[in-house]
């Protein structure tokens, strides 16, 4: 299948898209960067932050970095490192998408294929409704219809199969029909994963072991897929609050929940060198990387451009990943020559420290004169 190149790149939504900017190096004047651990001990200091890292690369090279908080509750567990492991949340979507459309890019896959033709099992158990008109498009760009699943945060024990996870959508009521409209939905990805295995014979993890980590030198970073399994290294333990209000360690999140992003555990470092790849075009050809930027009918669009991270000067991709106990974003110019990583864990809702995270990333990225 022969690809075209397309300028430009559109909003992503799912994972918090495209929010700031910085000025790029030129022979005039080189860019002028804020401290790093300044700006993350001003984010530690956040009623519910308990910990947060961050790095900052120009041209694949640390130029600065910083730690603040504590790596346990209560300011005990010393510092986390300021290189530790976090978990990537929804950043792994990514790498899902990634991989389904170099499976496309090798005509392995077609972005119009039915999912009961690519996928059989979800016929023959009934899995889902309608699945023989949603294509492999609709899955990528969330536009399915399937719904999302919930599940229990603090089930600790329990191994789901993929399978599993899609069956307990079933019974939900649908978004849309398929191509309608945009709605976030973990299942598209719980089901391209199943697909990357079915057609790849490999789960998710290990193609993006092989066709994303290895490649990219993403050296520390690696997929989890038990119930129960923690974080190599030293890192930080996020927390939520359970029915009675009391607070409890997520540092084993189960992680057969992330069965379509491969529950990846990543540093900064690793995540900058993913994101300055995939801006770069590294791991997918212009035409088919837009299908994953694309905005359909309902998907956010991005805000205007004097309400983005440093004011939009370039446009920055902004990718956010967040479960209980912990949020993650990157920040990344696209033309993948600057990268702001930054990990933090929590003990409130994982969504709240959005906004001043963003915050962070302008005192280093955009600091004010």
């Amino acid at each position: 299948m022969k690809h075209t190149r397309v300028l430009g790149i559109a909003g992503l939504a799912c994972a918090m898209m495209a929010l700031g900017s910085v000025q790029p190096a030129t022979a005039e004047a080189k860019p002028r960067y804020g401290d790093v651990q300044k700006a993350m001990t001003a984010l530690a200091k956040n009623s519910g932050i308990v910990g947060a890292i961050g790095e900052l690369y120009v041209d694949g090279r640390k130029v600065d970095g910083g730690t603040a908080g504590s790596r346990l509750l209560d300011g005990k567990g010393g510092k986390i490192p300021e290189n530790a492991r976090y978990r990537i949340g929804s950043q792994g979507k990514y790498m899902t998408a990634t991989v389904a459309l170099q499976l496309v890019e090798e005509d392995k896959l077609d972005l119009d294929d039915k999912l009961s033709d690519v996928l059989p099992i979800v016929a023959e158990q009934d899995l889902v409704e309608l699945a023989d008109e949603i294509t492999i498009r609709h899955l990528v760009q969330q536009t399915s219809g399937i719904p999302n699943g919930h599940l229990d945060i603090f089930d600790f024990t329990t191994d789901y199969s993929p399978a599993d996870l899609v069956r307990k959508t079933r019974n939900l009521p649908r978004t849309g029909e398929p191509g309608e409209k945009y709605t976030y939905s973990n299942t598209n990805f719980i089901l391209l994963g199943m697909i990357i295995e079915e057609i790849t014979g490999n789960p998710p993890t290990e193609e993006f072991k092989r066709r994303i980590f290895d490649p990219l030198k993403m050296t520390r970073t690696y997929g989890t897929t038990e119930s129960s399994e923690g974080i190599k290294g030293p890192h930080g333990h996020g927390y939520a609050r359970d029915d009675e209000g009391k607070l409890r360690d997520m540092d084993r999140l189960n992680a057969s929940y992330g069965a379509g992003t491969g529950a990846v555990v990543s540093t900064a470092r690793d995540m900058s060198r993913f994101f300055s790849a995939f801006e770069k075009d590294k791991l997918l050809p212009d035409d088919l990387q837009q299908v994953w930027d694309a905005t359909p009918p309902g998907k956010p669009e991005a805000p205007p451009p004097a309400e983005r991270v440093c004011g939009n000067e370039p446009p920055m991709r902004v990718v956010g990943g967040a479960a209980a106990g912990f949020n993650a974003m990157t920040f990344s110019t696209l033309d993948g020559r600057v990268q702001f990583a930054v990990s933090t864990t929590l003990t409130i809702n994982p969504h709240a420290p959005n906004s001043i995270i963003q915050q962070a990333a302008e005192a280093v990225l955009c600091p004010k004169q």
